[in-house]
């Protein structure tokens, strides 16, 4: 037996019904940061921070995970 049901709404009518909580505002303040330290330029300490919050034990550094990426891009798949 084989059943769909189709929920037609918006995002705020189903945070509403999980009880979540609104976070536009939140997400609206975080992407002004952002927007405002992209248009001043990063420096190579505030991606390798950024690294880390979203990669935590993939590396301890940009510098391991530079090691790991580029030897990915410069192999050919006409070598197999």
């Amino acid at each position: 037996m084989k059943v769909n049901i189709t929920i037609d709404c918006t995002p705020e009518e189903a945070r509403s019904f999980f009880g979540l909580p609104n976070m536009e505002k939140f997400h609206d303040t975080v992407m002004e940061e952002m927007r405002q330290r992209m248009s001043k330029g990063m420096s190579a300490e505030d991606l390798e921070n950024l690294y880390r919050l979203w990669m935590p034990g993939a590396g301890k550094s940009w510098a391991d995970f530079q090691t790991m990426f580029w030897p990915g891009l410069t192999t050919s798949d006409d070598k197999k």
